[in-house]
């Protein structure tokens, strides 16, 4: 792998509060991912949170689903264990930029009425994120050293 694009893609000087903001945000986020994959946690699985998609306007509502769902699970647990973070957090920040402006956006900010808050916040950490990176105490840096100790050993 060439070594600036591992640096660019691994290399992070965060240490605690990236660990922080990406264990909790990626548990949820996968949970969130679980709902529409699987049904999981009181979900409708891809079948009904595909039919939703579509009464919405976000259509073909399966394939909307499937990657809103994807998004969610797959980047969700990637943050959580700080794996491919920036990839994973770029991908979910979309996610919940399509959330806002798709679904919570006309109904205001709080979330008692539907609101954006929640999706904005997910929004913004998943964008720190993604411009920070994982964070000293992630799969993250342990790639990067690998990588560094094969090109060198």
């Amino acid at each position: 792998m060439n070594t600036q694009f591992a640096k660019a893609l691994f290399q992070s000087n965060g240490g605690f509060a990236a660990l922080i903001l990406r264990v909790p945000v990626g548990l949820v986020l996968a949970a969130h991912g679980a709902q529409k994959l699987f049904g999981w946690f009181g979900g409708y699985g891809l079948e009904g949170t595909g039919q939703w998609l579509a009464s919405i306007g976000l259509e073909p509502g399966y394939l909307m689903a499937l990657l809103a769902g994807g998004a969610e699970f797959f980047g969700g647990l990637a943050l959580a264990l700080g794996l491919l973070t920036r990839p994973a957090a770029v991908v979910t920040a979309f996610a919940m930029l399509v959330a806002i402006f798709a679904v919570h956006i006309g109904n205001g900010l709080f979330m008692s009425n539907n609101g954006y808050e929640y999706a904005l916040t997910l929004f913004v950490v998943t964008l720190a994120l993604a411009i920070q990176g994982a964070g000293r105490f992630a799969l993250d840096s342990v790639l990067l050293e690998r990588l560094g100790s094969g090109r060198n050993g």
